[in-house]
């Protein structure tokens, strides 16, 4: 066979066809495995936003012991907002341009934690357009928690001295509301619920749990690239093959 292949100029051909579709092949099964740790990803986040909330305390302790892997679990927390710090997290909305407002909520041992709150629109950025949401006794909230959001070259850049916020960044919050000597903040966010507030501003539960997962696309086009890989190189083999058996 391979004097055969020689003699009808098939080696490299064949070499080089066997090589890519294994390639192909390989980055399939890849995305096919990518799918799966994926649905089981999923499937947690989701078992966590419907559990029984966390204290506070507990989630600091998970966040210790499972190497800060807390991300979505729904905690409970208890405090009084500190409404003279809101910061303002630009969101884009169907409707507008709007905000999310982000306060620190003093839990009253000394620390605090950063809530998003949720969403106003532009014409309610400023909280005196919005009293009755300015809760000012003890509060409880139920939230999500939420790391620093990633770097990105399409992220701009926080501005902390205008107060407009674009990622998730703890330090930087804490540095821009709180002087050196003030213990820092709970290590993550906590996006509030869709609990509405009194005058239902801001609204909460804007977490986004819709994770993309298009790994079955991505798998089935590799393989897809496969089959065709495997029809071109017949179509192109096949009628020396044959020639070379007339010869």
């Amino acid at each position: 066979m391979i004097a055969r292949l020689r003699r009808t100029g098939l080696v490299w051909p064949t070499l080089a066809a066997a090589s890519a579709l294994a390639v192909l092949l390989a980055l399939g099964t890849w995305q096919w495995q990518r799918k799966a740790w994926k649905d089981d990803l999923v499937q947690r986040i989701v078992a966590r936003t419907v559990a029984e909330p966390a204290s506070i305390d507990e989630a600091v302790a998970l966040a210790a012991r499972s190497g800060g892997d807390v991300e979505y679990l729904r905690v409970a927390a208890e405090g009084r907002f500190r409404h003279d710090l809101e910061r303002y997290f630009y969101a884009p909305a169907t409707a507008g341009p709007g905000w999310h407002v982000v306060t620190p909520l003093d839990l009253g041992d000394g620390r605090h934690v950063w809530v998003n709150r949720g969403f106003v629109p532009e014409a309610l950025r400023d909280p005196r357009k919005r009293p009755d949401g300015q809760v000012a006794g003890p509060t409880r909230i139920v939230g999500l928690i939420r790391r620093d959001g990633p770097v990105d070259t399409f992220t701009p850049a926080n501005d902390p001295r205008r107060n407009i916020w674009y990622r998730r960044d703890v330090a930087a919050l804490d540095a821009s509301a709180f002087p050196p000597t003030n213990p820092p903040s709970v290590a993550f966010l906590l996006e509030a619920d869709a609990t509405p507030p009194p005058g239902g501003w801001p609204k909460g539960g804007v977490t986004r749990l819709a994770l993309p997962n298009r790994h079955l696309e991505y798998a089935l086009t590799w393989w897809g690239l496969a089959a065709t890989l495997v029809g071109v190189f017949l179509a192109f083999a096949w009628p020396r093959w044959t020639a070379g058996n007339r010869a």
